[in-house]
């Protein structure tokens, strides 16, 4: 039963305590036992939540009690270390923030544990969120499940470990411009950003550029991806980006009132993609086509006119570099290779940063006008499987390039605020996760979740775990 319970998806693990089949107590004892069993080749978990037990058993009296169940009642979760949950620590990857404990939950935390989710542990990540593989000077390097020699990535890569090594079955992670999506594409679960705005960002550092940041829910079903963002979304009265009070309905399976337009692509405008991943890519658009969905090639221009990464490069510089120095003022030895090469890079003139900021809005219209004619658009997550540790420069497709690209499909998403949904559809040579990415318009997450859903039901490495 153990094995049963720490690869159940949470809303089956709700469904078995409601049930009475298992009890909240057994549950989380059973992730606590494979946090122990795995965790010390992973190095995802990096703080036990005190109060997992307690809560555990305040949960099952509940239910003996038949009193009103939330629809993640007695299902443990996990969360990110850089936000903030009350009376456990805190620490955003660095020395400088060794011991913090916050007083009071960020948003996103308050509404799981609302759910009835228990919070059970917390994880690792690049120093102050900023990179694409999860390391750093407090609580060192966390290592990919599918093969301890790759990363997990960055920065939501030890969520994204714990989660695919049983460890937990449902957590939240922070996007900037790569941090949910990839992290899900190199262990092989599922991740959703939502329309910017759509989940509260409060009590999350950093903030800046609060603008790109995001919020979002990760898992290993799409089920759980639309229950828990059906219990994320709203405003929260504290975040001024998050006003948008569209109601969001967790069931995915509808069919809709008319057929669905789809597009795929893997460039030109998102750099090189390795011709595996690009092969997915089309094999998903195949299968959503033979589900009744019209399916196409496209391409959309106003990617090859302004290069999303290049945008996004000028901005946040200018916005992340203040609080940097801001958090590690009097504290410059305790600071990773991060926070220093985020502190040593040349400012961004005016008026690069205000065309930079055009190019945003001609992306934003350029997209407009993709999502007038197609309701969702598919493309890869990153452009190779999950890579080995450290690695600076890649060879894909024959192109030689710097890291900061495999975000080149991802960050077009965080300049324009649109939804993304990243979850595995393919296998590489080497037994590695291919991920798909579903994209949709303005505040459309129920249709991505839909066509994801779909996908999902007809993939053919759907329920593989790593071997640990």
């Amino acid at each position: 039963m153990t094995k049963e319970i720490i690869f159940s998806d949470a809303t089956k693990l709700a469904e078995l305590i409601r049930t009475k089949e298992v009890s909240p107590v057994e549950v989380v004892h059973a992730h606590l036992d494979r946090i122990a069993a795995v965790n010390p080749k992973i190095n995802a978990i990096v703080t036990l939540a005190d109060g997992a037990l307690n809560a555990a058993k305040a949960a099952e009296a509940a239910v003996l009690a038949g009193d009103e169940l939330g629809p993640l009642h007695g299902v443990p979760f996990t969360v990110k270390d850089s936000i903030d949950t009350a009376d456990v620590a805190t620490q955003r990857g660095s020395p400088i923030f060794k011991g913090r404990v916050p007083d009071v939950d960020a948003t996103s935390v308050a509404r799981m544990k609302k759910a009835g989710g228990i919070l059970l542990a917390k994880t690792n990540l690049p120093e102050f969120s900023y990179w694409i593989e999860s390391d750093n000077l407090l609580s060192g390097r966390s290592n990919n499940p599918w093969d301890v020699t790759r990363t997990p990535g960055g920065s939501s890569g030890g969520e994204s470990a714990a989660i695919a090594a049983g460890m937990s079955p449902i957590g939240l992670g922070t996007d900037l411009a790569i941090s949910v999506r990839g992290p899900a594409a190199q262990t092989g679960i599922t991740s959703m950003k939502a329309t910017h705005g759509r989940v509260p960002m409060t009590g999350i550092w950093p903030r800046a550029p609060r603008r790109f940041w995001h919020v979002g829910p990760m898992a290993r079903s799409v089920r759980d991806i639309a229950l828990a963002f059906s219990q994320l979304v709203g405003p929260d009265g504290h975040d001024a980006f998050a006003t948008s009070t569209v109601q969001f309905d967790a069931g995915i399976g509808r069919q809709p009132y008319r057929q669905l337009r789809v597009g795929w692509m893997v460039g030109p405008g998102f750099g090189p993609v390795d011709p595996e991943v690009a092969a997915t890519v089309k094999a998903a658009a195949e299968a959503l086509k033979d589900t009744g969905v019209f399916v196409e090639q496209v391409s959309i221009p106003a990617l090859e006119r302004d290069f999303p990464l290049d945008v996004f490069n000028r901005l946040h510089v200018m916005e992340m570099k203040p609080a940097f120095a801001e958090a590690t003022a009097g504290h410059e030895d305790e600071m990773y290779k991060m926070a220093k090469t985020m502190l040593s890079l040349p400012d961004t003139s005016m008026k690069h940063y205000i065309d930079a900021e055009q190019a945003v809005e001609r992306l934003r219209d350029g997209y407009a006008d993709y999502f007038s004619r197609y309701d969702a658009l598919i493309t890869h997550v990153l452009p190779i499987p999950a890579h080995k540790h450290g690695v600076e420069k890649f060879t894909i497709d024959g192109q030689t390039v710097d890291a900061t690209y495999l975000q080149g499909a991802t960050v077009p998403l965080n300049v324009t605020g649109l939804p993304g949904l990243s979850m595995r559809f393919g296998t590489s040579k080497e037994g590695l996760p291919i991920s798909v990415q579903v994209i949709g318009k303005w505040q459309a997450e129920s249709t991505i979740l839909h066509l994801a859903s779909l996908l999902e039901s007809i993939s053919t490495v759907r329920n593989l775990h790593p071997n640990l």
